[in-house]
């Protein structure tokens, strides 16, 4: 770390979770569709900063690039021995962002053949690393015939493997919608996390999935956000539903194709800033019994 890093984390009004899980993080991602990376590169920038959350009490980082987005258990797992975290990866495919990372295979294939693929690398490993959950992203509702294909495909992997789905989704009745999708393949919600809760303004729909039994995902917390996500937890917690709420900052990364890297976001705002403005014993089960809970220790 830096002098200017220390000095942040010494001046910090809480500096360390006694045990925590960071839910959704990223390491690297790789927007361009194919720049590449030099995965020596990308260990040299990510090592420090995944060192500063194991010094704030991170004990796992779920790194939730899919495949054909950046996804490289190689330089996961060197990161994970070197640094002594447990840092997983995932299955699926990412279908938001009008479908433009889903590979042309998936765009053919039914929603079993493409589960039958997902299933396979659960069971087999990803180049020596076990996939943890299931990533899979689509954009706002109604869900058009990919998006649907592919919660179908997440859906019945989930079904045989136990994995969680973490969805990244557009907006609050996409969440609904996919619940209903999982529901007709006898998945039970309590495998559903939705991914960027905190961009649905309607405080309802928060309670609305929650009740339901799935996981409400409020990340992207940052200094911008940081009112806001506050606002969404104590809801979460007043409405009696921070048992079914999850937190994280989705944070880091290297971006593939940019100089240097591009602008690398540490993982330590939510510990140094969002954390201490919440009772401990709400820290400790955002931070520690959900994460727990929803994907698995």
């Amino acid at each position: 770390m830096t002098r200017r890093e220390l000095a942040a984390l010494a001046a910090a009004p809480f500096m360390r979770a006694p045990e925590s899980v960071l839910v959704h993080e990223h390491i690297l991602v790789d927007f361009t569709g194919g720049a590449g990376w030099d995965r020596d590169e990308v260990f040299r920038m990510a090592h420090p900063k995944v060192e500063q959350a194991v010094r704030l009490g991170c004990r796992r980082l779920q790194e939730c690039t899919p495949a054909f987005l950046g996804r490289d258990p190689r330089l996961l797992r060197r990161l994970s021995d070197s640094i002594g975290i447990d840092i997983w990866t995932n299955t699926g495919i990412y279908g938001a962002a009008r479908h433009r990372f889903v590979p042309a295979f998936a765009l053919r294939e039914p929603a079993e053949q493409l589960a039958r693929r997902w299933i396979a690398e659960a069971a087999n490993g990803v180049d020596g690393m076990t996939p943890r959950f299931i990533k899979t992203g689509v954009d706002r509702a109604p869900l058009d015939e990919i998006d649907r294909k592919l919660v179908r495909a997440a859906a019945i992997t989930s079904r045989e493997t136990g994995l969680t789905i973490a969805a990244h989704t557009g907006d609050g009745p996409a969440a609904l919608e996919q619940l209903d999708l999982l529901a007709s393949e006898q998945v039970e919600p309590g495998r559903f996390v939705w991914v960027h809760a905190q961009n649905e303004p309607n405080r309802a729909t928060h309670e609305r999935v929650a009740r339901a039994g799935a996981w409400v995902e409020f990340d992207g917390i940052s200094a911008k956000s940081l009112d806001w996500h506050l606002e969404c937890v104590r809801h979460m917690a007043a409405a009696g539903l921070l048992r079914r709420t999850l937190v994280s900052q989705d944070a880091g990364w290297y971006h593939a194709g940019e100089p240097g890297g591009g602008d690398y976001r540490p993982y330590t705002f939510l510990y140094t800033d969002f954390l201490p403005r919440l009772a401990p014993a709400e820290a400790r089960q955002l931070m520690w019994e959900n994460p727990r809970r929803a994907f698995g220790s």
